[in-house]
């Protein structure tokens, strides 16, 4: 007999009574009621808050590609092809995350500004904004041209300010800057 079981829930043999397997059979689903009622409330929880937020814009370089391309005015469109396209907007990538590297190295605890009582001097087209990087189209066009003159490329400068410009639209329209808008 066990120990902490009442003795008339045992028969004179030393056998549990129904009484006992029915009690065993009654917490078991109680136990399993009380399991599924947490999971539930908890999934609910979930799924309510994740309903909520907007979800997060993903960059896909080959959307963006075909998106600008589509969206380009005939005169530049005329020009470039989408190789050309992927190739600026490719250069701007690389020249953004150059920069967010720079700038988080300008943050990092190691990193010697010199003189804490003069500022930084900036380029007149880039600027931090707490914890936002802006760079400007004069920085981003110039690192454009010499990245794509590189690969031997003739780009004018002029269809790399257009592509760029179309690109923000591309970025408002997936979510990433601005509100969101229908694709």
């Amino acid at each position: 007999m066990p120990l902490f079981c009442p003795p008339f829930l045992f028969s004179a043999a030393g056998r549990p009574t129904t009484s006992l397997l029915i009690m065993q059979i009654v917490a078991v689903l109680v136990a399993l009621a009380l399991t599924f009622v947490i999971a539930a409330v908890v999934i609910g929880r979930e799924v309510s808050r994740l309903i909520e937020q907007a979800p997060r814009p993903v960059f896909d370089l080959d959307e963006a590609v075909e998106w600008v391309a589509e969206r380009l005015p005939f005169e530049v469109s005329a020009v470039l092809s989408y190789d050309e396209v992927r190739r600026i907007l490719e250069g701007y990538l690389h020249e953004l995350n150059r920069e967010a590297t720079s700038a988080a190295a300008d943050l990092g605890p190691e990193s010697s500004r010199g003189d804490e009582d003069e500022p930084e001097q900036a380029s007149d087209d880039q600027r931090s904004v707490g914890d936002l990087l802006i760079v400007g189209d004069d920085d981003a066009v110039s690192a454009i041209m010499a990245t794509v003159g590189e690969t031997g490329l003739d780009i004018a400068e002029e269809h790399v300010r257009v592509v760029l410009e179309v690109q923000v639209a591309y970025l408002q329209a997936i979510g990433a800057a601005g509100p969101p808008q229908a694709i």
